[in-house]
């Protein structure tokens, strides 16, 4: 009889997770990401036996480890993509807070292993580089408080975003970690400037940068001997760049031959911040071109989908995840043919370290989240007659 009166309840038929995933998930991206891991390891099992038999390990430990920690990152990164944008940023809040305490704490309980930068919390059988999470909760965390300041009402994000960016470079330049602090405040720059930031704002935000380098370049020892070396017009031959620099030169366009190189028996970050001298080294320019492709597909698949989105809150995300991304891995590459001062930045998924593997399978899995296709979630849509 109830039925009859009110008529039966309509039954929502939802499709299952996996293939509204598939459906909706950008696979190019996802494609190359495949790829980047598996030249990776392939670059790992060139680059690392010299160090590991120089330690006492097993040939192929490091090799093991990064699979081990790759295919963590690979769960972490489809888990992520599976998730709705609001789990997304309820997670990288939580994962942006706890970063942040243990980046404080660093000074206190961190370790520089012996490189003059104390970034690593050392947990015996591995280390912890909090700064390499932090990145993506907090590209996350900026851009929800933009999009806040663009509702009606809402609060200041954007003043409250430009706070935390300076107390996040500050700690990270106390390390000190200038490679993580620019690519921190990049990230932020670009988000501030997609957000509709005036530009003689941002003129003078870089002319900031510009002097507090110019003091750091003073009072930093570690960062004045950095960039003393990268402006010096004689490279010396038995430092990373100058065998980074020779090997590049040695590789010409294919390469002298799998495992013929040479620059892994001399550079301690072969398989870490200097991998691609020995993918230029053993497998030539286009090795190194085919790395550089796939990282542009990456971000330029990711910003066209974001150009679509009308949601602030996932455009603004979406488009600093793709950015800090793409900029980490042209410094890391620039570093290697001296374009740029020497950071101590990984390659992303291409070079060994389980913090930078795991931290990307997160970012990663955000971006994916972030440029799915949702129905009627297009910017575009508000331009159509009748809205």
């Amino acid at each position: 009889m109830t039925e009859m009166v009110y008529g039966t309840a309509p039954v929502v038929h939802e499709d299952p997770v996996l293939p509204r995933w598939w459906r909706t998930i950008d696979k190019w991206t996802m494609s190359c990401i495949l790829l980047l891991f598996g030249i990776g390891l392939l670059l790992g099992l060139a680059s690392s036996p010299p160090l590991a038999s120089k330690n006492g390990l097993e040939p192929f430990y490091y090799v093991t480890r990064q699979a081990f920690f790759g295919g963590m990152a690979m769960i972490v990164m489809f888990a992520f993509s599976m998730m709705n944008p609001q789990m997304v940023r309820r997670l990288a809040v939580l994962g942006f807070l706890a970063a942040f305490v243990a980046l404080a704490f660093l000074p206190i309980f961190g370790t520089d292993f012996g490189k003059g930068a104390t970034r690593w919390y050392s947990l015996g059988f591995a280390s912890f580089q909090p700064s390499e999470f932090l990145k993506p909760g907090f590209v996350v965390m900026a851009a929800w408080l933009m999009a806040a300041a663009m509702q009606v009402g809402g609060p200041p994000g954007k003043t409250y975003s430009l706070v935390l960016t300076i107390i996040i470079v500050t700690l990270l330049a106390l390390q000190p970690d200038f490679g993580q602090a620019c690519l921190i405040l990049f990230s932020w720059g670009v988000m501030y400037f997609v957000a509709g930031a005036p530009m003689i704002l941002l003129i003078g935000l870089a002319a900031l940068v510009v002097a507090a380098g110019s003091f750091a370049y003073a009072n930093s020892e570690h960062f004045a001997r950095r960039i003393d070396g990268f402006l010096s017009p004689d490279l010396d031959p038995t430092t990373q760049l100058g065998y980074a620099t020779n090997a590049i030169r040695e590789g010409g366009f294919f390469g002298v031959g799998v495992g013929e190189g040479q620059v892994k028996w001399s550079l301690p970050d072969a398989h870490t911040d200097f991998i691609i001298a020995v993918a230029a080294e053993e497998y030539g320019l286009i090795c190194v071109l085919v790395i550089i492709a796939l990282y542009m597909v990456i971000v330029v698949r990711s910003l066209m989908r974001l150009m679509k989105e009308r949601d602030p809150f996932i455009r603004l995300a979406g488009t600093g995840l793709a950015c800090a991304f793409g900029v980490q891995a042209m410094i890391n590459m620039g570093v290697a043919v001296r374009l740029l001062p020497a950071k101590g930045m990984t390659l992303p998924f291409v070079s060994y370290g389980g913090s930078s593997l795991i931290a990307g399978g997160i970012a990663v899995g955000m971006l994916l989240a972030f440029t799915r296709s949702r129905p009627q979630g297009e910017m575009e849509d508000l331009l159509r007659p009748g809205r």
